[in-house]
């Protein structure tokens, strides 16, 4: 059996998809397209007098179900609050998540919108209100089966996967341990350097590929990697340039935020801290997922040896980045 065969998401052919689709209780068409996704397998299917729908089918092992319907229980509860978040579609079961042929799914109402203009200092301030919305919904509760965001669960742990993993070149091992170590260390002061800074639930992957943005504003998709954690991991990914346009960029979002909700500013000093975490935590994700016939193919510069080269320099400039203080 080749690899590719043998991965579970090579079960996903089209009349499984659509089988699944309509034992949730719709109807499908026989439309159907495979939507850009990695972590996951998500398709648009056409719906019988409903226009379309999109389809997630979760990664076997990754999450628990329980974890899976804290991430629904939370967009479901920002749906409620009129936060342009996209919940999923909740079954004649009363359940948002079921069971088809061994694979999870969960089916979504399909937004369509195009890229936030993020250089827009209205569409920024628009977002951060937005975003505030999502955080003062997210401090009402807390998860308890989804992840922390936190130097463990993003750092060591994904640094000491890649230590014993085939794709770093062993030559490099020692580099590699040297650079994330020593970031790691810069990490847990600017944490310390910080303070007591409160955590939330999270949107957790808040990049400008996961809003949507049309006529009427943003939504907000891809609640997969909601976690608890401080609330400018939600803003950071925003930000571009140099450290004065982040700047600016980030008072244009803090603008509409704090109509919502409060910001620490000691949190800024969070933003390369968990650009390094995010760095780290990536590079053990595409070594944990390259079985995945889907990830060679998407990400072929991944498995050589410059890659890793360049990632260690990386890290190593993450760490006079995460002294520099920003005049905020």
């Amino acid at each position: 059996m080749t690899e590719a065969a043998a991965h579970p998401f090579s079960r996903l052919a089209p009349d499984l998809v659509l089988d699944a689709i309509d034992a949730t209780g719709l109807r499908t068409d026989g439309r159907l397209l495979a939507l850009n996704s990695y972590e996951n397998r998500v398709y648009q299917a056409g719906v019988e007098d409903s226009g379309f729908v999109v389809a997630k089918f979760y990664r076997p092992e990754r999450w628990t179900d329980a974890a899976i319907r804290e991430e629904h229980a939370f967009t479901l509860q920002l749906a409620e609050q009129e936060v342009p978040a996209v919940p999923p579609i909740v079954l004649p079961d009363g359940d948002t998540l079921a069971r088809h042929e061994g694979f999870r799914v969960a089916v979504f109402e399909r937004r369509g919108g195009r890229s936030p203009e993020l250089d827009d200092p209205a569409v920024l301030e628009w977002l951060g209100r937005f975003i505030g919305r999502i955080h003062a919904v997210g401090a009402t509760r807390s998860f308890e089966h989804r992840l922390t965001l936190d130097a463990m669960s993003w750092g060591e742990q994904p640094a000491a996967y890649v230590l014993d993993c085939p794709h770093l070149p062993a030559d490099l091992r020692e580099a590699y341990r040297s650079a994330t170590s020593t970031a790691l260390d810069q990490v847990r002061r600017s944490f310390e350097r910080a303070g007591d800074v409160k955590t939330l639930r999270l949107h957790g992957d808040c990049h400008p590929g996961n809003v949507l943005w049309t006529d009427a504003g943003p939504h907000f998709v891809d609640f997969d990697d909601a976690c608890t954690g401080p609330a400018v991991q939600d803003l950071w990914m925003l930000l571009s340039g140099e450290r004065g346009e982040m700047t600016r960029q980030l008072c244009d979002l803090l603008v509409g935020y704090e109509d919502f909700a409060d910001f620490n500013p000691r949190e800024v000093s969070l933003i390369e801290a968990l650009r390094t975490l995010r760095m780290i935590h990536h590079a053990a994700w595409l070594a944990r997922r390259w079985e995945d016939p889907a990830f060679p193919s998407a990400f072929p510069w991944f498995n050589t040896r410059a890659w890793w080269e360049e990632h260690i320099g990386s890290l190593r400039d993450q760490v006079p980045r995460m002294t520099e203080e920003w005049y905020f």
